[in-house]
């Protein structure tokens, strides 16, 4: 008889707690940082840059991996994804690459063919994409800069994917949130590309 009320009592504890462990087996989703120095912490400690800031943000259901490099170029990117893609199995990826190749002149149809490949890879690996988009300084050109700066609405809107127009919207053209180069945002900055980038990386999660 107390073998059976024993029993009775395992069930129900079992039964009761059956969503708990279901819920702490949650899997989580997995990011990938596709960056260049502007991901990555570039002039401060990593726990000040944007991507651990979205860490925090987006809490223990999501694991990030920062995989930017600084002085990365889309080609370099292009050249790298399809180890990271077998390696990490992102389900999101966040790309933001072109930065470097508007300011080392790069045409911008060859920057554009190259976020294209890294859209195509990464749809061919199941991950969802997030496409951050760049400015570059007015020196440039009015011309060049056209071209430069409409492939990101250009290639969101042929692939269907999420993009935050100017991840440094409200950063670039305030000096006081810019390092002495004119081209890394600060530590201070960092919080506010959290801002820029979170609206549209949400809208992709919700899918």
């Amino acid at each position: 008889m107390k073998r059976l009320k024993v029993y009775q009592f395992v069930l129900v504890l079992l039964l009761f707690s059956g969503p708990i462990l279901a819920e702490e087996r949650k899997e989580t989703t997995t990011l990938l940082i596709w960056g260049d120095s502007l991901s990555s912490a570039y002039g401060m400690a990593v726990e000040q840059g944007w991507v651990s800031l979205l860490q925090q943000k987006l809490g223990s259901n999501y694991r990030i991996i920062n995989a930017s490099v600084s002085g990365e170029t889309s080609g370099g990117g292009k050249s790298r994804l399809s180890a990271a893609l077998l390696n990490h199995k992102p389900d999101v990826i966040v790309l933001e690459l072109g930065g470097n190749d508007g300011l080392r002149g790069i045409p911008p149809a060859a920057t554009k063919k190259n976020l294209e490949a890294m859209i195509e890879m990464a749809r061919k690996s199941s991950a969802k994409v997030l496409l951050l988009g760049i400015k570059i300084p007015p020196n440039y050109g009015i011309n060049y800069i056209r071209r430069f700066e409409s492939i990101y609405p250009e290639l969101a809107q042929k692939h269907r994917v999420e993009l935050a127009p100017f991840m440094l919207k409200g950063i670039a053209e305030d000096f006081s949130l810019m390092q002495n180069d004119g081209i890394h945002p600060t530590a201070k900055a960092q919080p506010i590309i959290v801002k820029n980038v979170l609206p549209a990386l949400q809208r992709l999660l919700s899918k």
